[in-house]
């Protein structure tokens, strides 16, 4: 008996009020486990697949399935709705200053956990817990908004990781990223495949794709899906990615 999937997208599509097809009849299934890079152009709907995942948007063409339940606005609009998914889904936006709102990073870590209702003394642990995974206890008191850069993205990440989401959605998490923090980020990525998380993850970098992904998913400048595929195979298609305007000539070989 198989695995019942996470996520099942069928014919899905989206458009902004007034534009072109933001995505266009998007079919796959996400499973549990999976590591999975969505790869495309600026414009090609990354990010709002990333927020169709995760309730932020609903499709305006076909239907989502998330743990076996279709994803609708009037879903999540119930408490245990809303709780039952945003408890079990985690959302990294690509810019942290997004994010982070709350005087310290140790009030960051508890806000997540607050808001599901836990009790204060595993509230308590999970933010030591997360501050010890990631390295950042240091930072407990400081201000976020004062942050580095890097530490930012740190701190945005463990504020996700504070509610042990089974699901994590990172939109383009090494942008602008120092080698450091982006070598730091690899390694957790694949600590968290070790523990079974299920990774979501919108990257234009190749290299990424092939550090982190058991998946690739490529959206081609038509909205649509491009491909579908281990990465071992999707990124040595290097017509495809020149299609999708992910690969230029020149680069295929470098």
């Amino acid at each position: 008996m198989s695995t019942p999937p996470i996520y099942e997208l069928t014919e899905v599509g989206y458009r902004y009020e007034g534009s072109a097809p933001a995505l266009a009849g998007l079919s796959f299934v996400i499973r549990p486990g999976e590591s999975v890079a969505v790869l495309g152009a600026n414009g090609s709907g990354k990010s709002t697949l990333l927020h169709l995942l995760d309730g932020l948007l609903f499709p305006a063409s076909g239907r989502i399935q998330a743990f076996g339940q279709e994803l609708t606005e009037a879903g999540l609009d119930s408490e245990a709705g809303r709780l039952g998914f945003r408890g079990r889904v985690g959302y990294l936006f690509q810019n942290p200053d997004v994010q982070l709102f709350c005087p310290t990073v140790a009030e960051e870590l508890a806000f997540g956990p607050l808001q599901l209702g836990l009790p204060a003394a595993e509230v308590r642990r999970r933010v030591d817990d997360t501050l010890d995974l990631l390295g950042i206890a240091a930072l407990r008191e400081r201000t976020p908004e004062r942050l580095s850069g890097g530490e930012k993205k740190k701190v945005a990440i463990a504020s996700v990781l504070s509610m042990n989401p089974q699901v994590l959605l990172l939109d383009e998490p090494t942008g602008s990223l120092d080698p450091r923090t982006r070598s730091w980020f690899i390694g957790l990525v694949r600590q968290l495949r070790q523990a079974g998380k299920t990774l979501v993850t919108t990257t234009h970098e190749l290299s990424l794709a092939a550090r982190i992904a058991s998946r690739v998913l490529v959206l081609g400048e038509d909205h649509g899906l491009a491909a579908d595929g281990p990465p071992e195979a999707v990124l040595r298609d290097h017509l495809l990615l020149h299609r999708a305007n992910i690969l230029h000539e020149h680069e295929a070989d470098l």
